[in-house]
C-alpha cells in the first residue's frame, strides 16, 4: 500500500512507478489513455521472460511476445528500429533470455524521456497524489 511520500517518490524514476503495484497502474491508465499501452505491456511482458527457467517456455514465451509486440502488423506492435526489429526476427527461432533485451531498453528510454514526463504532468498523476494526501491527512485526524 503506497503512501504520500511514495506517490511522490514516482516522480524520481520510471523504475519507481514501474516497480510499484498502484503506480504502475496509474501509469498504464496514462498510456491507455495516449494510445501507447502496448510500451508498457512489452516492457512487463519482457521482465517476465527474462525470469523463465524453462526452454521449451522460452521458446513459447519468445514466439508470444514476437507475435504480440514486434512482427509487422502485431496488434500491440512497438516503436522500434528497423535493425533491432529485424536482429529480433532472425533470432527468433533460437531465442535466448537476452533477445529482446535491446528492443526492451529503447521501450524504456522512450517511456521515460517521453511518455513518464507527460505522465507526471497528468490528471492521473495529480488525481493519485491528491488521493494520498487526502489518507495521509485522515490518519493524521485520527490523533488530534
Amino acid at each position: 500500500r503506497s503512501n504520500s511520500g511514495e506517490t511522490m517518490a514516482w516522480s524520481e524514476s520510471v523504475d519507481t512507478v514501474l516497480s510499484n503495484k498502484e503506480g504502475l497502474a496509474a501509469f498504464r491508465t496514462f498510456l491507455k489513455s495516449e494510445f501507447s499501452e502496448e510500451n508498457v505491456e512489452f516492457w512487463l511482458a519482457c521482465e517476465d521472460f527474462k525470469k523463465t527457467k524453462s526452454s521449451t517456455k522460452i521458446a513459447l514465451k519468445a514466439q508470444r511476445i514476437y507475435s504480440d509486440f514486434i512482427q509487422a502488423d502485431a496488434p500491440k506492435e512497438i516503436n522500434i528500429d528497423f535493425h533491432t526489429k529485424n536482429d529480433i526476427s532472425q533470432n527468433i527461432s533460437e531465442p535466448t533470455l537476452s533477445c529482446f533485451d535491446a528492443a526492451q531498453s529503447s521501450i524504456y528510454c522512450l517511456m521515460a524521456k517521453d511518455s513518464f514526463p507527460r505522465f507526471l504532468r497528468s490528471e492521473v498523476y495529480k488525481e493519485l497524489v491528491k488521493k494520498h494526501q487526502d489518507r495521509n491527512q485522515k490518519r493524521w485526524l485520527l490523533f488530534l
